[in-house]
């Protein structure tokens, strides 16, 4: 099946007054239609500045310095930005973790989700009415002719989740991208915004990039899963292979390290050490000053990612058999 979107070789540098920050260092993937991909990692690993690459929303000191990004045929990476403004929100859209910043407080929510649709799709403000009352009601909104009416502030923080994502897919994007959506609410919430994501992915049968650092969603949502660390990928294969046959070592140390229902362990293992000064980071593997599994090459080159078995890719010189 052809990829919806592909992703070669991008790098995306931040020039800061102390050095560069190399926050997204040649990541490459695919995405096909109707796939949900997991881009997971600790906090500073280089997932929301992929995305936010992808929609061209990096802004100075920030860069994209190579790379490419094809969406059904075209690199949108070479678009100006009124045939990007076309692409934005209408054919990917973007869910942010925090909905009370991704709201405008001075304005009703029937407001925001009609000035997206009337953007988008060229409707008239009737036809925009009823489309903003279909979304409410699409996730889960009760008395959707009554909210639209109602201000950010009216809503608890998971009401305010399900507008955003409610104006995220109020034009039928093909591909949507959830950049860690559940962090900022409670856990029983969390639960439902996920489980109403799924089913939104299944019914609108949409491609999903979904964000998280949290190991647990990822395993109930993702078909395949991307690892990344210091900015780089580690790791890429199904959810079976990085969850029962990880062979980078940060990869296996992190299932060692979180508690699991599928396995009985004794101890859980906490990974030694510091995540990388990112910060005129050395061109060499940056987990090697916390990987038992280091040898000379590691301080020497970066790995090249290498397939393992079809489908699962790994950069590392010394990978792990076996499993977790």
């Amino acid at each position: 099946m052809e990829s919806i979107l592909t992703v070669k070789n991008l790098s995306t540098y931040f020039y800061m007054e102390e050095g560069v920050v190399a926050a997204v260092d040649d990541v490459s993937f695919e995405l096909k239609p109707q796939e949900v991909l997991g881009i997971v990692g600790e906090t500073g690993s280089g997932k929301s500045v992929t995305v936010k690459s992808i929609m061209r929303l990096i802004k100075p000191p920030g860069k994209i310095v190579r790379g490419e990004v094809i969406y059904k045929g075209q690199d949108i990476l070479k678009l100006d930005e009124k045939e990007m403004y076309n692409i934005r929100g209408k054919e990917i859209s973007m869910v942010f973790q925090d909905p009370m910043t991704s709201l405008n407080p001075l304005f009703t929510i029937g407001n925001q989700l009609m000035e997206t649709i009337m953007q988008h799709q060229k409707v008239s403000k009737e036809e925009a009415y009823k489309r903003a009352i279909e979304m409410l009601k699409l996730v889960q909104i009760p008395e959707p002719e009554k909210r639209m009416k109602s201000y950010p502030f009216e809503f608890s923080g998971g009401m305010r989740q399900r507008v955003v994502i409610a104006i995220a897919l109020s034009c039928n994007p093909s591909v949507l991208i959830a950049d860690e959506p559940t962090t900022a609410l409670d856990v029983t919430i969390q639960a439902q915004i996920l489980e109403l994501m799924k089913q939104l992915q299944e019914t609108l049968k949409m491609a999903m990039i979904f964000i998280t650092h949290d190991l647990g969603v990822i395993a109930s949502m993702a078909h395949r899963i991307i690892v990344m660390y210091g900015g780089k990928q580690m790791e890429e294969g199904s959810a079976e292979d990085i969850f029962y046959n990880p062979v980078h070592p940060y990869t296996n140390m992190l299932l060692k390290s979180i508690p699991r229902v599928d396995k009985k362990v004794e101890r859980l293992e906490p990974i030694p050490g510091q995540p990388p000064r990112m910060i005129d980071i050395p061109k060499v593997c940056p987990f090697l000053p916390r990987c038992p599994r280091s040898v000379d090459e590691c301080s020497k080159s970066v790995p090249d990612m290498v397939e393992v078995s079809p489908g699962h890719r790994v950069r590392c010189f010394n990978p792990v058999e076996g499993g977790v």
